[in-house]
């Protein structure tokens, strides 16, 4: 990773070399493993879940496992070499692991960030533009549109093949290996600042003007509801316009709150990667005009944690914020009893057949946009069996009576 393999170049003077205390060994290794080992698991929950349920399989859940095997990448590529090389204060993985693991870390790093920039794209497009959602937000687009970023990256960083190699820094007391850079450091600064810009800087900046646009619509501007339906049926007194304003307005207020949750999950997602690769990217771009660069072991340490945090968190965030992806972990784990998956079957029956009802008339992008669909859970399905306190199934009840 261009971060902590700087160190070889500020090694090349004579002296004694200074392993690395006890205690950091400890401690780095401790929290490098754990949170790659988690973060390891949890995007491979990410993917079976999105790729084993029908339902799931939505053009927002295309991109997130795109992050999720991006994150998969900078875990394994970056966070087990890094486990080794706190333990070992060497490299141990050779010249061709050296060109591989190197070339893995970018590859990772940059598709986590353009799949990122997709999924907020695609987010803005199904709230601000709902029309022409239905044509561009749909799922053969999305998968087209993350083939193409996995071979823009893949091109991009083939690259790092030729400008990355072994080097042997030669001490007083000990020969170290490490995996540095072919070129001086005058020359790859360029490339850093590219990155920086590109993958950083600019996916940022589209995210906070997308979803702050976002957000007056969902916000400011929420869906039509009941008031609206009651304007259009006004003059219609009859049983059968109750019952169709009532089912339309309970499918506007839910859409527009599914909206909401997804939006808010997926902001998250931006903000944190914002924030915890932040300390890293500021120690490249203050080093670039430092004479010798700043690389104190224990706040390199608090780099790599920031980073790797960010590529487990994501599953986190998923289970927290998303009523489905939670049931999907469940049902993954086996956590869940047998005997509730019959009732969540038929509450899903029954709430897909409303929504079916009614999503032509108040969500024109709805079929696109399957992760916005109402989650299913026990208090939905207590809901739909206590009909008669519901005012708008008393016009179901006298409908049928007639």
């Amino acid at each position: 990773m261009e971060n902590f393999t700087a160190s070889s170049e500020t090694n090349h003077t004579l002296g004694v070399w200074t392993d690395y205390s006890i205690q950091y060994k400890v401690i780095s290794s401790l929290l490098l493993f754990v949170i790659c080992a988690f973060g390891i698991v949890g995007n491979i929950m990410v993917i079976l879940v999105v790729l084993t349920t029908k339902h799931m399989r939505t053009p927002t859940n295309c991109y997130l496992v795109s992050l999720a095997v991006a994150d998969l990448m900078v875990l394994i590529a970056a966070g087990l070499p890094a486990v080794a090389d706190s333990i070992f204060g060497s490299w141990v993985f050779g010249h061709y692991g050296c060109l591989c693991i190197t070339y893995f870390q970018y590859l990772g790093i940059n598709a986590s960030s353009c799949s990122i920039t997709a999924f907020t794209i695609e987010r803005y497009i199904a709230i601000c533009h709902p029309i022409k959602a239905q044509f561009l937000c749909t799922l053969s687009r999305a998968k087209k549109i993350i083939l193409f970023v996995w071979a823009f990256t893949s091109l991009y960083c083939v690259m790092w093949f030729y400008l990355s190699d072994i080097q042997k820094l030669v001490y007083d007391n000990i020969t170290i290996i490490t995996c540095g850079y072919r070129v001086p450091r005058k020359f790859y600064l360029p490339i850093y600042f590219f990155d920086f810009g590109v993958f950083f800087v600019l996916p940022l900046l589209l995210s906070a003007v997308m979803y702050g646009l976002i957000a007056r619509i969902l916000f400011l501007n929420p869906l039509p509801s009941d008031p609206k339906d009651k304007k259009k049926n006004g003059h219609n007194n009859n049983t059968i316009s109750k019952g169709t304003s009532c089912k339309n307005s309970r499918h506007s207020s839910s859409t527009a709150t599914s909206r909401r949750q997804v939006t808010k999950m997926l902001a998250v997602v931006v903000i944190l990667f914002a924030m915890l690769w932040m300390p890293y990217r500021t120690l490249v771009v203050v080093n670039s005009f430092l004479q010798e660069a700043y690389l104190d072991n224990w706040f390199l340490l608090f780099c790599r944690i920031c980073i790797y945090l960010n590529s487990a968190i994501n599953p986190v965030i998923y289970n927290a914020m998303s009523q489905k992806f939670r049931a999907a972990f469940r049902k993954i784990c086996r956590c869940g009893r047998k005997s509730s998956d019959k009732p969540a079957t038929y509450s899903v029956a029954l709430t897909y057949s409303a929504v079916k009802d009614t999503s032509m008339v108040e969500s024109t992008d709805h079929f696109t946009t399957e992760l916005e669909e109402l989650t299913v859970t026990d208090e939905l399905l207590s809901n739909q069996k206590m009909m008669f306190p519901d005012p708008c199934v008393y016009g179901k009840v006298n409908f049928g009576d007639a």
